[in-house]
C-alpha cells in the first residue's frame, strides 16, 4: 500500500489554518519590514489574531495593561475563542458594522466584545452561541454597570465558560515583531513549524474538549434518567385505556403522543453523545407531560390546559398553572412558573419543592449547580426566558451560551476555526448597544444603533 493511501486526511480547521501560515510565508518573504500600524480595523484585527484582548492607545485610560492582559491570560487558560477589543469613539470603528467588519477582518469564529467609546455590546457566531444567548448576557452585564474593566471582567467570565470551541491557534504562535532579510530563513522555519504545532495544537484541544463533554454528559445522564423514570411512573399510574367507554379520539390521540413522547426520551438519550444533545430529551418529556395533562382535563371534561412551560421549581410536577413571585437567596425578586402546589407553598409562607441535583458541595438546586444542567434546563425551559429567570444565579449566567439557548446543529464554523470572510453574516449576531430595541442584527444590514442605551 502506498504511503499516500495510508496518510490520513488533515482536518478542515488545520487545512484552513496551514493555508494562512502558507500565505503568511509569502507575505514575509516578499514585503518589507512592517514599519508602525496604521490605526484602524485592521490593525485591531491583526492584533486580535495574535492575542484575544486588544486595547487603542487611545482608549488605554479604560483597560490598563495589567487589566487587559488579565484578561487575555483568563480568555486563553479557557481554551475559549472570545475576542475584546477597547475602542474609542471615531469615525474608523462605525457603531453600526463595526462588530460584523471585525469579525470579517479577523476572519475566525468566535464571540467579538466590543468596549466603544463609553458604550458595550457583543455578536458572535450561531455556532458558538446564539443571538439571544449573547443579549441576554450584554443585557446582564450592563444591568451589573462599572467601569469598563468591571464590564468586560463579567463577560468574559460567563462567555468564557459557556462558549462553544476552542481558542484558534494563532494565539500559542509566535509574536510577529516584523523581519528583516536575516529572518527570512527563519521566517520559513517558523511556517514549517507552526503547522506541525498547529495539528498538535488542535489535537490536545480536541481531546480537552470531548473530555470535558464526557464528563459532563455522565453528569446530566443522572437527572435524565430519573426524569424519563418519573414519566415512565406516571404513564403506569394512568388509569385510562384507549378501549374505554367514553374514550375519545382526541383522547386517544393525546395518549398516544405521552407514549410517542416517552419512547422518543429514552431514544434519544440512549443516542446522546453531547451535553447538548440532552436538551431534545427534556423538550420531549415535556410535551409529554402535557399531553397527560390535556388528557386528564378531557377525562374530568375541565377547560384543556394552556400550553405553559412546566413548574420552574421541578419540572417534574407538570406544565405550571400560574406565575408566582420568587427570589432565590440573596437575589431579586421575579416571576416563575409553578405548579399548583409550589404556588399554594409560597402563598403560605412555605419553600417551594426544588429540583435537587448533586454537585460536588452536596444536593443544590438545579439553578445553584453548575454548567452541565444548562442543557437539560433549556429543553424544559427554551426560548429566552430562563436566563432572565435566573438572573443572580449561578445558572443563570451558565445558560447564557449555547448550550441552553442554541441548537446543537445550528451551522458554521466551531469558534476558534479560521474561516476568513467566508461566513453567513445572517448567523453572526447579538445584543444591541442599549437603545431598547432588542438584540442588533448585524447580519444584512447591521443592528439599530440609535440613541438612548449607550
Amino acid at each position: 500500500m502506498s504511503a499516500t493511501a495510508t496518510r490520513p486526511a488533515l482536518p478542515r480547521p488545520l487545512l484552513a489554518l496551514v493555508a494562512a501560515l502558507i500565505a503568511l510565508a509569502g507575505a514575509l518573504l516578499y514585503a518589507p519590514a512592517p514599519a508602525h500600524a496604521a490605526g484602524g480595523l485592521d490593525t485591531v484585527a491583526e492584533a486580535l489574531r495574535k492575542n484575544p484582548v486588544y486595547v487603542d492607545p487611545r482608549a488605554a485610560g479604560q483597560l490598563p495593561a495589567a487589566d487587559a492582559d488579565r484578561l487575555a491570560r483568563q480568555i486563553k487558560d479557557a481554551d475559549k475563542p472570545v475576542f475584546v477589543a477597547v475602542l474609542p469613539a471615531a469615525p474608523e470603528f462605525p457603531r453600526s458594522t463595526v462588530l460584523a467588519d471585525l469579525r470579517t477582518k479577523v476572519g475566525i469564529s468566535g464571540v467579538y466584545a466590543v468596549h466603544l467609546g463609553d458604550a458595550f455590546n457583543a455578536a458572535a457566531d450561531r455556532s458558538v452561541m446564539s443571538r439571544n444567548a449573547v443579549s441576554n448576557l450584554v443585557g446582564s452585564v450592563r444591568r451589573t454597570g462599572g467601569d469598563t474593566n468591571s464590564q468586560l471582567s463579567a463577560f468574559v467570565d460567563a462567555a468564557a465558560r459557556t462558549v462553544r470551541g476552542h481558542a484558534p491557534g494563532s494565539w500559542s504562535g509566535v509574536e510577529d515583531k516584523g523581519f528583516g532579510t536575516a529572518g527570512l530563513i527563519t521566517g520559513g522555519a517558523v511556517v514549517v513549524a507552526g503547522g506541525a504545532g498547529a495539528y498538535a495544537l488542535y489535537r490536545r484541544t480536541r481531546r480537552k474538549r470531548e473530555e470535558r463533554e464526557r464528563a459532563e454528559l455522565d453528569a446530566l445522564r443522572v437527572v435524565v434518567d430519573e426524569d424519563i423514570t418519573a414519566f415512565g411512573e406516571e404513564l403506569d399510574r394512568l388509569d385510562f385505556s384507549p378501549s374505554e367507554a367514553g374514550a375519545t379520539d382526541a383522547m386517544r390521540a393525546d395518549y398516544e403522543r405521552a407514549l410517542d413522547a416517552y419512547e422518543e426520551a429514552k431514544s434519544k438519550m440512549a443516542a446522546a453523545g453531547r451535553p447538548q444533545e440532552v436538551e431534545g430529551v427534556t423538550a420531549s418529556l415535556d410535551e409529554g407531560r402535557f399531553a397527560l395533562a390535556t388528557l386528564a382535563a378531557r377525562r374530568t371534561g375541565a377547560p384543556l390546559p394552556e400550553r405553559r412551560m412546566p413548574c420552574f421549581f421541578d419540572p417534574r410536577h407538570g406544565p405550571s398553572v400560574q406565575d408566582v413571585e420568587w427570589a432565590p437567596p440573596g437575589g431579586a425578586v421575579r416571576t416563575v412558573p409553578a405548579c399548583a402546589a409550589d404556588a399554594t407553598r409560597l402563598a403560605e409562607g412555605e419553600e417551594p419543592l426544588a429540583r435537587q441535583v448533586q454537585t460536588a458541595g452536596g444536593p443544590q438546586p438545579y439553578w445553584n449547580a453548575g454548567p452541565a444542567y444548562a442543557p437539560w434546563a433549556g429543553g424544559y425551559f427554551g426560548g429566552g426566558l430562563l436566563p432572565g429567570l435566573l438572573v443572580g444565579t449561578m445558572l443563570g449566567s451558565m445558560m447564557s451560551g449555547p448550550a441552553y439557548a442554541a441548537s446543537p446543529d445550528g451551522g458554521g464554523p466551531e469558534g476558534g476555526d479560521y474561516t476568513g470572510s467566508d461566513y453567513n453574516s445572517d448567523d453572526f449576531g447579538g445584543g444591541g448597544w442599549g437603545d431598547g430595541g432588542g438584540g442588533g442584527d448585524f447580519g444584512g444590514g447591521g443592528g439599530d444603533f440609535g440613541g438612548g442605551g449607550w
